[in-house]
């Protein structure tokens, strides 16, 4: 908003070359120029008149910019902010770009590196450090006899410990668009089950948005149990391997239990979808056993420090973390032929087009 100033004016002055100004205020610094204007030669009542409401001073808090012409009459020019310069110019740039694919890739593939490695670089380490650090790795507080190191010991000791931290990272990377690829794929079957049991889509929906949340959390506890390790602060990673084993578990009983949602008769799924939830529910009694042999074996050996019950807990932790990796690597049946692609074009074409390609293969 505007407010005038009217400045006073003695209509007995003679006639003369004056000035009236019209401010010009700007909203980004406050700073007030005075543009002038020659009147002519006009009666003394008259040009007092124009002299008063041509003298008026402007404050505005807007962007833009008020001036009054020759006439009297007011023009307004609008400032355009440089963030919508900006964000015009880039979709007039990328509408501009033809349609193209730099980038198309086996997502199936991509999936079985990332499952696979993190397991073979864990019996590379195991190897290594038995062969050439048997008593590095070995090593307790108990001091009492052992044949089996834990995974702590055998990615604590160097130069493994950077192999292994070095397979999480290229492991962690895409694992992480892999959730919300998981996510949307369980989401679009909301709209089949909407059909067949509508009653269950808000569960459904509440239970997609968990395994999301469980499965992040457990992406996040396995980077903080790596590059932790026990041997420099031993107490905070017990409490993330906690977490890991926490979420872990529950992630695996969320994801059984939505598929028990989404696929109410198992008999009209495909061969590979049946054996995905067949290993699922294999692997996830197979973590729920180890890990209570863990619970009891690591008590053996905390407050005991009973021969052997150090090697027995660092077995059920090699079946847990093998599981774990296992339960992932089912993901080749979920996704048997997707490709991960990486389009150049504007935007609306591409979700257009990809519209039609699928209602002609629908």
């Amino acid at each position: 908003m505007a407010e005038a100033v009217r400045a006073p004016v003695d209509p007995a002055k003679d006639m003369q070359q004056s000035s009236d100004s019209s401010d010009v205020v700007d909203a980004s610094s406050g700073a007030i120029l005075r543009n002038t204007k020659q009147t002519t030669a006009l009666p003394l009542a008259q040009q007092a008149n124009e002299q008063v409401n041509s003298e008026q001073l402007y404050l505005t808090t807007t962007t833009s910019t008020s001036t009054v012409g020759a006439n009297g009459d007011s023009a307004t020019t609008t400032v355009t902010d440089m963030s919508s310069l900006s964000a015009t110019s880039t979709t007039a740039a990328s509408a501009a770009l033809p349609l193209a694919v730099h980038y198309l890739a086996s997502f199936h593939q991509i999936c079985v590196v990332t499952a696979l490695l993190p397991l073979v670089t864990l019996f590379t380490c195991f190897v290594t450090a038995y062969v050439f650090q048997y008593d590095d790795v070995h090593e307790t507080h108990c001091r009492v006899y052992n044949i089996v190191p834990s995974i702590s010991a055998i990615t604590g000791v160097s130069p493994q410990r950077y192999f292994w931290r070095l397979s999480i990272a290229l492991h962690i990377g895409p694992r992480l668009p892999i959730a919300f690829v998981y996510k949307n794929f369980y989401r679009s079957m909301l709209a089949n089950l909407q059909q067949r049991r509508p009653h269950l889509v808000p569960k459904a929906d509440l239970m997609i948005t968990l395994i999301l949340i469980l499965n992040l959390i457990e992406i996040s506890s396995l980077g903080g149990v790596t590059y932790i390790s026990n041997r420099e602060n031993y107490p905070i990673h017990e409490k993330i391997f906690i977490t890991f084993m926490v979420c872990s578990l529950c992630y695996m009983l969320a994801t059984i239990k939505l598929h028990g949602m989404l696929f109410e008769d198992e008999s009209k799924l495909l061969p590979i979808q049946r054996e995905s939830i067949k290993w699922k529910r294999i692997l996830f009694i197979t973590s729920i056993v180890s890990t209570v042999g863990l619970l009891v074996f690591f008590a053996k050996h905390r407050f005991y420090c009973h021969d052997l019950a150090f090697s027995w807990f660092a077995f059920f932790e090699y079946v847990i973390a093998i599981a774990n990796m296992l339960f992932h690597f089912t993901i080749i049946w979920d996704f048997p032929s997707q490709f991960m692609l990486i389009v150049q074009g504007p935007k609306e074409k591409i979700e257009e087009l990809i519209k039609r390609a699928c209602a002609k293969y629908d």
